[in-house]
């Protein structure tokens, strides 16, 4: 009778050590998707929105910066009384555990592709991907003809994978990008993008951070000049200027 209750014991601390090590994985990866939707967020911020403890939530941090899927980075300017010093935000190693739809395949093929066709191919390539996107953009345009474009876009883009979202200032964020790796080694594929959603807004369009030069999200904004340095405009004929 006392082995079969040392082996229950032992088999009881077995399942709660395996039940704590599904529970962290789970809330590290809410921690993980929180990130992908918000960009950058402080360690309070996420505490709040998962509900745990200060300890609790530096205890999941420390974890997914040791693993490389997270890193913290500096804010800039004055810090008012009670803001913190630093904020979190996703790895490229990060980023890569959501999915990427293209590989070190579809770059071998692409490169083989240009070496073929020429350059020019890249683009026609880029418009050819983006035509799914652009189909459910008009689909939910003609279902919602007096919502706003942006927000529609943004809709769209997510359901392909890209997390966007718009705000008040009109800007649209796409916080993941699904060809990273390609676009890269190929930013023509971010300028086919920025001629698209010019040609479907209707309106010129300015692009200031990319996720492939290395921002935490895309940003686009819709006509007007953008405040941030160095943009990628594209005017609603579709022409792209660096």
């Amino acid at each position: 009778m006392e082995r079969v209750e040392i082996k229950n014991r032992a088999e009881s601390t077995s399942e709660s050590g395996g039940q704590a090590t599904v529970s962290d994985a789970s809330t590290r990866q809410r921690v993980l998707d929180l990130l992908l939707a918000r960009g950058t967020i402080t360690a309070i911020e996420l505490a709040d929105a998962l509900a745990l403890t200060a300890a609790g939530v530096r205890r999941h941090l420390i974890a997914l910066v040791d693993a490389g899927q997270i890193t913290t980075i500096e804010q800039t300017g004055p810090r008012g009384r009670g803001r913190p010093a630093s904020v979190y935000q996703l790895t490229a190693a990060g980023r890569k555990g959501f999915g990427q739809a293209y590989d070190d395949l579809a770059l071998d093929a692409l490169a083989e592709l240009v070496a073929i066709a020429g350059p020019d191919a890249i683009d026609r390539f880029a418009e050819r991907r983006l035509a799914d996107i652009e189909n459910d953009y008009r689909r939910r345009r003609a279902e919602g003809p007096d919502r706003d474009p942006m927000e529609v876009l943004a809709e769209a883009l997510s359901a392909a994978g890209y997390f966007a979202v718009t705000d008040a200032s009109g800007e649209l964020c796409q916080h993941h990008c699904p060809v990273v790796d390609v676009a890269t080694e190929y930013p023509q594929l971010c300028d086919a993008e920025t001629s698209v959603f010019a040609r479907l807004l209707g309106s010129n369009v300015s692009r200031s951070a990319t996720i492939a030069d290395g921002a935490h999200a895309c940003r686009l904004h819709m006509g007007g000049p953008t405040p941030l340095a160095n943009p990628v405009s594209a005017p609603a004929d579709g022409k792209v200027n660096a």
